[in-house]
């Protein structure tokens, strides 16, 4: 689904991403774990085309920035960035129009119903709390039902009902056979909901492992961030 082939990216003479490769298959949440500054957020940028970077990205087989990998994919950064001047529901219908969608009213419903959106669909985009926008952003990211789905940061400032909608959503996605990437620095929201991770430090992947290789390993997800990111000695090191 995904192929990413030694991409740096490169601010001035700071090195953001620096060779990464991974490839990601379709019907697996992998995620993407770093401290801040990792360059967690640079490389989802690429993916999804926002940034110019050397290397090759490709989304089944299609350059990522080609309108074959942008119908697609889906992305829900970490900030979102709504139209001031527009409703709830103008934003929904502005991605409508702007993917040439059919029928799209009852997906919309659907969305708003599940995030809790229904009350506040005439409401401007500045008119939302910080919690609100972030469900707006997330409903946006989900409606044209991508295939493969970048998700930053995505459950910083929801309330609870919504963490645990998004997880179902997650959840389903990955039963339907779609790609997930979620990046975070906060281990505790995405547990349980991986299959694999890439730990990210100083823009270089310092692990690449399934949850099945860590469990054989009797090793939590937050053992093994701490040991790369900190660099704690490992069972077997030397003292």
């Amino acid at each position: 689904m995904l192929d990413v082939k030694n991409v740096t990216k490169k601010y001035g003479k700071v090195i953001a991403c620096n060779d990464l490769s991974f490839h990601l298959d379709p019907g697996s949440v992998t995620v993407l774990l770093g401290p801040n500054g990792a360059g967690k957020s640079t490389i989802m940028k690429a993916i999804i085309g926002f940034l110019r970077y050397e290397g090759s990205i490709t989304v089944n087989g299609h350059e990522n920035k080609s309108s074959e990998a942008r119908r697609i994919m889906g992305y829900i950064p970490e900030l979102p960035s709504l139209y001031p001047n527009l409703t709830v529901n103008e934003h929904m219908e502005f991605l409508a129009r702007a993917y040439r969608m059919k029928d799209y009213q009852a997906t919309i419903d659907h969305l708003f119903n599940r995030f809790e959106l229904e009350e506040n669909k005439k409401k401007f985009g500045d008119e939302l709390s910080k919690g609100m926008q972030q469900k707006l952003n997330i409903c946006m990211g989900l409606f044209t039902d991508p295939q493969l789905l970048l998700l930053d940061e995505p459950m910083i400032g929801l309330d609870p009902h919504a963490i645990k909608e998004l997880k179902n959503t997650i959840e389903e996605m990955r039963n339907q056979g779609k790609t997930l990437l979620v990046s975070t620095h906060i281990i505790d929201s995405v547990d349980m909901l991986w299959d694999r991770t890439l730990i990210m430090q100083k823009g270089v992947i310092k692990a690449d492992v399934t949850k099945e290789e860590l469990d054989e390993r009797g090793e939590t997800l937050e053992q093994l961030f701490f040991e790369v990111t900190e660099d704690l000695p490992q069972e077997g090191d030397l003292q």
